[in-house]
């Protein structure tokens, strides 16, 4: 397995409380070029990981580049997945989204792209890369120290009528993985929207099932247990709030979220509601256990 600068970007792994806790032991814990955003769960080359997504501005908050972090939580190190897609020209060309929300499903991987629909990339064919095309697609200047990155490029762009801030899975009762994801909209008044949406089969597009206003301001990610949905809302610099019940009737939960929350993730085998702070010096991937927002077994 490849671990492209693994060592150099090692996340550390800990518990507060009953809740645990992921730190950057690098200048991703303070840095204002690139900044997390969405969090899923998934298995990749056999084993489980956590990925986080990341989109890279210049200061004047021009996107050029995303990617995603696959991070090995019992080894504590980490593996970064370049984002690109595939030009008229015929060269590769950095993702230039978002990635506000992230869903996982085998080797698709979906990322929310805001008002650009829904992308999909395959994390199966995966392109190894090198030097100053490495750094062009990582949104860097020609400049630099030589380097290698793998890179999945996009296979397909969905649109769907929502704004596509972020995007989060869906499980049954049981705890089963569905084939459908919630798709929702940031807004900084009460009017964002979530749709859950069918996922597509190789040609096909997502299929709408339903539509909701939780009225709630500045969402910034959704998932969905059973008929128990889990919201997040930021609030600046204070801690984000964490909601939760059914699609009409959502109340706070007393579970804290990180300052500048994101997305949201469920992870049924360690039974944790993983999200993601944004802010520098502040970035912090949280996992609150689910018995602390009500879920047993």
């Amino acid at each position: 397995m490849l671990w492209p600068c693994g060592s150099a970007w090692r996340p550390v792994h800990q518990r507060r409380r009953d809740s645990v806790e992921l730190r950057w032991l690098s200048a991703r814990a303070w840095t204002r070029h690139w900044y997390p955003q969405g969090i899923d769960v998934g298995t990749w080359r056999g084993k489980r990981m956590l990925a986080v997504s990341w989109f890279r501005q210049d200061l004047a908050g021009t996107h050029l580049a995303s990617r995603v972090t696959l991070i090995d939580l019992e080894r504590s190190r980490s593996l970064d997945i370049l984002l690109a897609e595939l030009g008229d020209d015929g060269q590769l060309h950095p993702a230039r989204i978002h990635a506000g929300g992230i869903a996982w499903f085998g080797d698709r991987l979906f990322a929310a792209a805001t008002k650009r629909g829904i992308w999909e990339f395959n994390l199966t064919d995966l392109h190894s890369i090198r030097g100053a095309d490495a750094r062009r697609l990582a949104g860097g200047g020609g400049g630099g120290a030589r380097r290698t990155a793998l890179v999945a490029v996009r296979t397909k762009m969905h649109q769907v009528d929502l704004r596509c801030s972020f995007i989060g899975r869906a499980f049954d009762e049981a705890g089963s993985s569905l084939p459908r994801v919630l798709i929702g909209e940031y807004q900084t008044d009460e009017q964002g929207q979530i749709g859950e949406f069918h996922i597509p089969e190789d040609d096909g597009g997502f299929v709408e099932l339903d539509r909701f206003v939780p009225h709630i301001a500045r969402m910034q990610g959704a998932v969905r247990l059973g008929r128990e949905h889990f919201v997040s809302q930021s609030d600046g610099v204070k801690p984000g709030t964490l909601w939760s019940g059914g699609s009409n009737s959502l109340q706070r939960a007393a579970a804290p979220l990180p300052v500048g929350c994101e997305d949201l993730a469920l992870d049924l085998n360690e039974r944790q509601l993983w999200s993601v702070g944004e802010h520098p010096w502040r970035r912090i991937v949280r996992g609150i256990p689910l018995s602390r927002v009500g879920i047993s077994g």
